[in-house]
């Protein structure tokens, strides 16, 4: 069964997002349910720092062996720091994904868009969980 830690919030394209240590900044990846149904992972593309997004634009592409996915951006904001490590390292998302495996932080243009995302409860009902 796919782990929904009860501190993130979702997107029914199955990012999540957490509140990082500087206010207005959170941490984005993809959920441990994502990482499974995709397998092994074997490469990431993210954006640069400084690029922009609005909610729901594309904002990288996550390769495993039997698909490539798109990654949906689940707030507004700027790229503040893109996980280098994955560079080397992408199965780092199919271990960790709410750890080491997380993929961008964004500064929220509107924080308060994050009480419009899944709950933990509402994500589990997502994925039958």
């Amino acid at each position: 069964m796919a782990e929904v830690p009860d501190d993130l919030r979702y997107t029914d394209d199955h990012e999540y997002v957490r509140a990082g240590d500087e206010r207005g900044v959170y941490v984005v990846g993809i959920t441990d349910y994502a990482q499974g149904e995709l397998g092994d992972v074997v490469f990431v593309n993210l954006p640069a720092p400084g690029d922009s997004f609005s909610p729901h634009d594309t904002f990288g592409t996550i390769e495993a062996v039997k698909a490539v996915a798109d990654l949906y951006m689940p707030l507004a904001g700027e790229i503040v720091e893109v996980n280098g490590a994955l560079e080397a390292d992408p199965a780092a998302v199919n271990r960790d994904p709410y750890g080491e495996g997380w993929m961008v932080r964004i500064r929220a243009t509107k924080p308060a868009e994050v009480d419009g995302l899944l709950t933990p409860e509402d994500y589990r009902a997502h994925i039958g969980a």
